[in-house]
């Protein structure tokens, strides 16, 4: 299991049921949760801006507005790098709305009135979900050095997988600290970070490729770097930045320069690779 605690999103409209989940929150330290909200749309624009591992939803959020099958709806309709695992919690009891909520991608479905049920029951089952998905990937990581088959062309990584790979992590990454994608100072980022990540050259040589690749200058395109990266500190909660990058900060402004930001990001996906 993880180490890290579970990232988790309550969508739910009564308000004893979360005050429930919000301490068992506060006597585990398994799981964090990263939003709380009675509402399908605020709950959707919290997986987009938070990115929870997993989701708690009620489905019928009479109190609140929306419903968890519009948010289930929207969530599979969503382009979003990392889906979370979605426990749904209801009072309904039709099997037809179960079978929908499971078409929609749901991955578990509780019966609120159902024996044994409570907050840690449901906790547990996210826990659970994440556990198996981590051997699963695990176990496909590690089949090809297991196989005498691993260095056949089936088992190879190609270069384009391999890019797709890198660039899905860096866009992970950069969806945590809340960098826009709308910006295209986050494209020319990607693109450096990915450089500088195969980059044999000195520090800062992706962006001095990025210049050349898309015809700007080096002041021009550190220019609508920094930009994109001032973005996400001033519209961002910076405590919840700050859990995802741990490298240092200009003094000054508080925030990070570009070198600083490609090689930080470069040694951490580079290493992990």
């Amino acid at each position: 299991m993880s180490a890290e605690p579970m990232r988790l999103l309550l969508v739910e409209d009564d308000v004893c049921e979360a005050i429930k989940f919000t301490e068992a929150a506060k006597r585990r330290t398994d799981i964090a949760f990263v939003g709380m909200t009675d509402s399908s749309e605020d709950g959707m624009d919290l997986v987009k801006s938070r990115l929870p591992e997993g989701v708690i939803l009620d489905l019928q959020l009479i109190k609140g507005s929306g419903s968890g099958i519009k948010f289930l709806e929207d969530l599979s309709e969503a382009e979003l790098t990392l889906r979370p695992f979605v426990v749904v919690t209801t009072s309904n009891q039709s099997e037809a709305v179960c079978r929908l909520a499971e078409a929609l991608g749901a991955d578990f479905f509780f019966s609120k009135t159902q024996q044994g049920y409570n907050e840690d029951f449901v906790i547990d089952t996210l826990l659970s979900l994440r556990r198996v998905f981590n051997a699963k990937q695990k176990k496909q990581a590690d089949k090809p050095v297991q196989s005498d088959l691993r260095k056949s062309a089936e088992l190879v990584e190609s270069p384009d997988d391999r890019q797709r790979r890198i660039y899905s992590r860096i866009d992970t990454e950069l969806d945590l600290i809340g960098l826009r994608a709308k910006l295209k100072g986050r494209l020319y980022l990607r693109d450096a970070i990915y450089i500088q990540i195969h980059s044999k050259k000195h520090r800062g040589s992706g962006i001095e490729e990025v210049a050349a690749k898309y015809s700007y200058t080096y002041a021009s395109i550190i220019k609508t770097m920094q930009t994109a990266i001032n973005d996400a500190w001033d519209h961002g909660d910076i405590d919840e930045i700050m859990v995802h990058f741990t490298a240092r900060v200009a003094a000054r402004s508080g925030v990070p320069y570009v070198s600083d930001f490609v090689h930080y990001y470069a040694d951490k996906i580079g290493n992990s690779i």
